[in-house]
């Protein structure tokens, strides 16, 4: 055994305490910012209107005739089902027609109203290679002209009855 000289070159390591603070202040500014953002999505949303079932139809509903209707779902990717209404609207009056608001009416066994949902009418454009979608608008329904039309409804109350809803036009558009 040698008594020379100690051959551990690699100093002892010292015994530091971590600094937390960049963390806890890194930790702050995401919060902050993630804050900011909720606030700032939250505040752009348009708060959510139930129009009363007793509201007037259009005076021109009586012109757009609503046949054909076809309902579907899907699921998407949160696990969530989505529910399509599609149908064909036909103009039979002698305006031009840039857009209709419809009310949806989801009824229960009972025949009470268990969802009352208002959405702008949007005409289908293209079915390939999947469906898409477009407002009144970017199309308008000329007199004699007839369209078909899909609304998407995120959720369907739990407790309805699984009949066909009840659409009614209570906003048209036309010059």
């Amino acid at each position: 055994m040698s008594t020379g000289p100690d051959l551990n070159l690699v100093p002892p390591a010292e015994v530091r305490e971590r600094n937390w603070l960049p963390l806890a202040i890194a930790a702050a500014v995401i919060l902050v910012v993630a804050a900011v953002a909720v606030l700032v999505l939250e505040h752009g949303r348009k708060p959510a209107t139930v129009t009363p079932i007793s509201s007037a139809l259009d005076p021109y509903a009586a012109n757009l005739p609503i046949t054909g209707l076809v309902m579907s779902e899907s699921s998407n990717l949160a696990g969530g089902k989505v529910t399509y209404l599609d149908g064909h609207i036909a103009n039979k009056g002698s305006r031009t027609v840039s857009g209709i608001t419809v009310q949806v009416l989801f009824r229960d066994p009972a025949k009470e109203v268990t969802q009352n949902e208002t959405q702008s009418l949007k005409l289908i454009r293209t079915r390939e290679p999947y469906i898409d979608v477009e407002p009144v608008s970017a199309a308008p329904l000329k007199p004699g002209d007839g369209r078909d039309f899909r609304l998407i409804f995120d959720a369907v109350s739990p407790d309805w009855d699984g009949a066909y809803p009840e659409i009614r036009i209570i906003h048209v558009e036309a010059n």
